[in-house]
């Protein structure tokens, strides 16, 4: 029998899905931070958020793909360089304390992200340096393994306010991004035997699914909806408070 604890994860689980994906996201940060809330291991954290990445973010993507918003040139120095260092953060295994106080910062991007609307940008992009797009790279997908994030919700802001691709474009690099850096810090996972699945994760994945699928297409096709971003941004809020001081 299913408990109100699970129906209560569930709901919130596929919420943030639904929000993450509208903006290109898989949503990671979103789920650890309802996992916090909630009292769920670390342990268990890390390895099913990825796991619940994948689908939304592979959601995510087909949608903003299949609208036209997909380009390879501002997906690949990016990828090329996060795939390798995402298969080796999620190797390294951080003590709980550690752990939280990075998931809590990656949180807060999250919340800014959430808040901060960037303006439509009628303006030819600027051109991504290839030693920019591959330090960014290296970096996000080091920290997306450690803590078990796909990274895209680091790299679209740094892509918007540097200007490199418009509003929709961004969020279709950022869902195949979050996509192969998840594949990668599975694998990453498995190599080192640190993945620890939860026997609720099918029920899990399959609301994140709902919320993913409805999300990316609302995202891609239709419009956003501040007033509930504006309330996933308290929760965050209150999950990163609870991350750092606890």
């Amino acid at each position: 029998m299913i408990s109100s604890s699970l129906v209560l994860m569930l709901i919130l689980l596929a919420a943030v899905a639904f929000l993450y994906a509208s903006v290109g996201h898989g949503g990671a940060s979103g789920y650890l931070a309802v996992m916090a809330l909630l009292g769920v291991a670390p342990v268990l954290m890390k390895s099913s958020a990825l796991v619940m990445n994948l689908a939304v973010s592979l959601f995510s993507f087909i949608g903003f793909y299949r609208a036209g918003y997909f380009k390879l040139k501002l997906f690949w120095p990016f990828a090329l360089a996060s795939i390798p260092m995402s298969f080796l953060g999620a190797t390294f295994v951080l003590p709980d304390s550690i752990y939280k106080k990075i998931l809590a910062m990656c949180i807060l991007i999250s919340i800014a992200r959430m808040l901060f609307q960037f303006e439509r940008n009628d303006e030819p992009n600027r051109p991504i340096p290839l030693w920019a797009a591959l330090g960014t790279g290296s970096a996000i997908g080091l920290i997306s393994g450690m803590i078990g994030i796909g990274g895209g919700i680091i790299l679209s802001p740094i892509m918007l306010l540097m200007r490199w691709a418009k509003i929709k474009e961004t969020a279709a690099v950022s869902a195949l991004f979050i996509f192969v850096n998840s594949v990668s810090g599975l694998i990453g996972a498995v190599s080192k035997g640190t993945l620890v699945l939860g026997e609720d994760l099918i029920f899990a994945v399959l609301a994140t699914i709902v919320g993913g699928a409805i999300g990316a297409y609302f995202g891609s096709h239709r419009f956003n909806i501040p007033t509930l971003r504006y309330l996933l941004a308290l929760g965050l809020g209150i999950a990163c408070l609870k991350l750092i001081f606890t």
